[in-house]
């Protein structure tokens, strides 16, 4: 529809746009091509007959509004003037009015022809097509689609819950234990002294997603648990998996990072329009089977394609292939995950639709354990039609063409991450040196595989 719209303007008469109180002047304007195209707007442009600001091309030659309409009601009226002097007047904006011989003869000497003045007939016609094309414009205009106030709302909303938990700065990376690079490709250990601020192991196992301790959750504490409730378990591991688990020296730090992105998960889907309307057990369900999967999403945010790498401030913090192997994870999940990053990365996505596109990934009706199927369905279809009407809306072409299915297309890719993840992080966690180095969050997200 849009290369049909673009067609169809490209071959409209350009008179459409221009006012339709002086059909003389549209003709004029309109006849031969704008000499002064190629001049600088900001310098001031002169009346050739009288001096007086000029306000374009009129009938050929540039004028003031003034000797344009002279000129028009001269020719029209087939004036004959008589210079009462020496036939040599010098015409000036405030004596324009004494010699209409002088003045007339002035605006013939610059080139001003009455050729360029319409008749009755073709005022008319001209009047006519204006209004056709205005009425034209007026109803692709109606029929363009808009966002509603209230889907802009919500994104208003959803963009205010992702600049509350998301700090491009990353300050808060040195308050985890630090990255200890063994490869030796590696750009050093970071020596920050400190660590997680607070000692997790000490907080109350009780449910803290339960009733009004779910809505008052604060970021800084991490909860020992979502439920009781048992994530579905694989038996079949993958057979490729050749981890070495005798040197996992960056586990440490990416566990305090993973445990403080899920954080910033849960603040960010607490926050989206419904997800409170859920159920408390349907909120822990979601939050678990989706948290690696809009870690990744809100990861892309940091990846940049010039190295490959996620870099999140000083050097410390860009990370490589190399340095989540040393946490434990093999290839079989790091290959498709940076091809997943570069993928999205090159969709060039709005903010807009970023968020919207984490809101919909956690809104996912079939997540294991879910049982208000109905109630996520609708909340997730209402944010994809918010997000397949910004793209019509504000997604600008080339960018826009089958972007929504570009789109869901990586949620589709997520999934399949999110199994691969699951396999290997039981693999980790079925060693116990390994598995204690994790937080308290992230075994009750992830699953602890230690009885």
């Amino acid at each position: 529809m849009s290369q049909l719209q673009s067609s169809w303007e490209m071959h409209q008469p350009s008179v459409g746009y221009l006012p339709d109180t002086d059909m003389e002047t549209v003709a004029a304007s309109t006849s031969l091509p704008d000499p002064a195209g190629d001049f600088d707007r900001n310098v001031p442009r002169i009346c050739g007959v009288c001096g007086d600001r000029a306000t374009g091309f009129h009938f050929n030659a540039m004028t003031c509004e003034g000797c344009k309409g002279f000129f028009r009601r001269s020719m029209k009226r087939k004036a004959m003037f008589t210079c009462p002097f020496n036939g040599d007047c010098k015409i000036t904006k405030d004596n324009r009015r004494h010699c209409q011989a002088c003045r007339l003869k002035r605006c013939v000497d610059i080139g001003m022809m009455k050729e360029f003045i319409l008749t009755d007939e073709e005022v008319q016609r001209k009047r006519e097509m204006i209004l056709k094309r205005k009425e034209e414009e007026a109803l692709k205009e109606s029929l363009k689609p808009k966002l509603s106030e209230e889907q802009q709302k919500v994104i208003d909303i959803l963009l205010e819950a992702h600049h509350k938990t998301y700090d491009p700065t990353y300050a808060d990376f040195t308050k985890f234990r630090p990255p200890v690079r063994s490869s030796p490709s590696g750009r050093g250990a970071a020596r920050s002294s400190s660590i997680l601020t607070q000692d997790l192991s000490s907080e109350d196992s009780t449910d803290l997603f339960g009733s009004d301790a779910f809505g008052t959750f604060p970021e800084s504490v991490e909860p020992q648990m979502f439920s009781n409730l048992v994530l579905s378990e694989e038996n079949d591991e993958s057979s490729s998996m050749n981890i070495d688990f005798s040197h996992l020296s960056m586990l440490p730090h990416l566990a305090d990072l993973v445990s403080y992105s899920i954080q910033k998960v849960i603040g960010f889907a607490k926050m989206i329009p419904g997800f409170r309307d859920l159920a408390a057990e349907d909120q822990i369900a979601l939050l678990k089977s989706s948290a690696i999967e809009v870690i990744m999403l809100r990861s892309n945010q940091s990846f940049t394609l010039e190295d490959m790498t996620w870099t999140c401030g000083s050097n410390d913090f860009k990370y490589r292939i190399s340095d989540v192997t040393q946490a434990g994870h093999s290839m079989d999940l790091l290959e498709p995950l940076v091809k997943f990053q570069v993928g999205l990365k090159k969709l060039n996505l709005h903010e807009e639709e970023h968020v919207l596109l984490m809101a919909i990934c956690i809104l996912s009706p079939d997540r294991p354990g879910v049982q208000d199927t109905s109630l996520v369905e609708s909340l997730q279809d209402r944010l994809s039609e918010i997000l397949q009407t910004y793209i019509r809306c504000r997604h600008p072409p080339p960018g826009s063409r089958l972007l929504y299915a570009k789109m869901i297309q990586k949620l589709a890719d997520l999934r399949s991450l999110n199994e691969e993840h699951s396999k290997q992080y039981r693999c980790l966690s079925f060693q116990p040196e390994h598995s204690m180095q994790l937080t308290p969050l992230v075994l009750e997200v992830f699953g602890n595989e230690i009885s």
